[in-house]
């Protein structure tokens, strides 16, 4: 018996934060950046129906929910692709636009899944510094090469939590080659209620040359259904879906992602609850000398340099409590871990936890 032959692709696989500990059958993740306060009951009341026919394949072009976020975000809607998550368009951008030796910039603290997509369709990945875990416009543009064609960039970034403001990505996009594809993703904007950051899609709405990405993983709490979307130029877009999987966004999915947009009030709640318990949070770690980034999405990257304590041992005593965070040398970040604002039980408990462990110490 012969195994046949096939590609060997050496990329690092994605490996999520940890959402089981052994010997701990209750515990708090607040490693995946996920929705503190779950969803909107709009969306409850749709996974409550048992009317929906599953056994139908759902509309492959998202139709309902596209003709949603168009009317929600004012933009085109053919100029609107979904996919299983924003993870999926990510991949099919870089199936689009990338053949082997092109190449894609990434910051060097951000996103895997940039770099991963792009390592398997043989595309070379190069790394702009950071400075002070911040993107730097300036470090990306002395990366860029007659083989550059995409420059990937989270705004927040995931996982620092700094970001650029109107300004700075203005200035990126003007001075970036235009043959160059910008793909700003806007996977926690809704969180950001700075006066001098602006979101991607309300910047570059039109403009040919840049792509966004959109989830509904984190504020709208819909991560286990796996939906997202991309937005761009409607050439880029006739071309995406030529490569799409026919069905890849699910009914359940489209309908409660449809129902979120529709809930004001619920994410308004969102933003203001990350506000409060963000600033709560970053203020109370201060006093043990555990600093982290200005309060921008749901989560702080907290750093343990100036700490009597490193990121390992306080992520080990905090598993031995049942508290999860995500470990960031997965990132090629040391000395710190990334925490997701809870809700207010998981919030209250991680801090007394906290506290345990310092006056132990």
């Amino acid at each position: 018996m012969v195994l046949p032959t096939f590609r060997n692709i050496n990329i690092k696989a994605y490996k999520p934060g940890k959402s089981l500990l052994k010997k701990k059958s209750s515990i708090i993740k607040l490693s995946a950046n996920e929705s503190a306060l779950g969803v909107s009951f709009r969306v409850k009341k749709i996974l409550n129906n048992n009317n929906c026919k599953i056994s139908k394949y759902p509309d492959s072009k998202a139709h309902d929910l596209r003709k949603s976020i168009s009317k929600k975000f004012k933009c085109n809607f053919n100029k609107i692709i979904c996919g299983s998550g924003s993870d999926e368009v990510i991949q099919m951008l870089c199936q689009l636009f990338l053949k082997a030796r092109d190449e894609v910039i990434v910051p060097e603290y951000s996103f895997l899944m940039y770099r991963i997509y792009a390592t398997i369709v043989g595309a070379t990945v190069v790394y702009s510094k950071e400075k002070n875990f911040k993107v730097s416009v300036d470090e990306i543009l002395k990366k860029v090469n007659k083989k550059t064609k995409i420059v990937f960039l989270a705004n927040p970034n995931n996982p620092t939590g700094t970001y650029l403001n109107k300004k700075e990505l203005i200035n990126l996009r003007n001075k970036l080659s235009q043959r160059v594809l910008l793909v700003i993703d806007d996977a926690y904007n809704e969180y950001m209620k700075d006066k001098n950051y602006s979101s991607g899609l309300d910047l570059f709405k039109n403009t040919k040359n840049v792509f966004i990405l959109r989830t509904f993983s984190k504020i709208y709490g819909l991560a286990s259904l796996r939906i997202g979307w991309g937005y761009g130029d409607k050439k880029i877009i006739n071309a995406l879906n030529l490569i799409k999987p026919p069905f890849n966004v699910n009914k359940i999915a489209q309908l409660c992602a449809i129902e979120s947009l529709k809930d004001k009030k619920f994410i308004l709640n969102s933003v203001k609850h990350n506000l409060i318990w963000s600033k709560k949070i970053k203020k109370s770690l201060e006093k043990y000398n555990i600093f982290s980034n200005k309060v921008s999405a749901n989560f702080l990257l907290l750093n343990f340099n100036k700490c009597e304590l490193s990121a390992d041992k306080i992520e080990k005593k905090l598993e031995k409590q049942g508290l999860i965070l995500r470990e960031t040398k997965t990132y090629g970040i040391k000395n710190c871990l990334r925490l997701t604002i809870g809700n207010n039980s998981e919030n209250k408990l991680f801090l007394k936890t906290i506290n345990k462990i310092f006056k132990n110490v």
